[in-house]
């Protein structure tokens, strides 16, 4: 996710992973964990906050499941969410111009890249399996997640991200 606090909550449905993706981020420590994860360890944060989503919903995730989740991160972050990331990173290392007019671009391209993880997160919704009877082990979720996109990190910094979303 985007540095710099939590995207805007209008227009939400109740129960949508971008529900509850705002409600998450804003948590104490949450930010800093999942900003944690995904620039020490290169995790994807959205396919982290799906696999919250998915163990507080009951929705249990199988490996392929998951596999496809990651397949769809990886391909929407090359094409769309990391481009937008590493301009607004350049836009405020960078030296040339004005430095509100640079400002005011690099919020326009955070904008921008909150609005393609908003989509991705719409993408990884619409790929869940059904809500199960009541919630899962949060910590497990993590796990399997963050080792469907890759080298899992050190196990515990998703513990302390799944005791910080609860």
């Amino acid at each position: 996710m985007s540095e710099g606090g939590a995207p805007n909550a209008a227009s939400l449905r109740p129960g949508s992973l971008w529900a509850y993706a705002l409600d998450l981020y804003g948590r104490p420590g949450v930010e800093a964990r999942l900003l944690q994860l995904q620039d020490e360890h290169r995790q994807n944060a959205c396919l982290l906050i799906w696999s919250l989503w998915m163990a507080a919903e009951g929705r249990a995730a199988d490996a392929a499941t998951l596999a496809a989740g990651a397949a769809m991160a990886r391909s929407w972050d090359a094409a769309a969410v990391e481009p937008l990331r590493r301009l607004r990173r350049d836009l405020k290392r960078a030296s040339a111009g004005p430095a509100r007019r640079r400002e005011r671009l690099r919020e326009g391209v955070r904008a921008l890249e909150l609005k393609a993880e908003r989509m991705l997160l719409e993408m990884l919704q619409d790929a869940s399996p059904a809500a199960g009877p009541g919630p899962l082990p949060a910590a497990d979720a993590l796990a399997s997640a963050a080792g469907a996109w890759g080298a899992p990190p050190p196990a515990n910094l998703l513990h302390d991200l799944a005791a910080a979303a609860a």
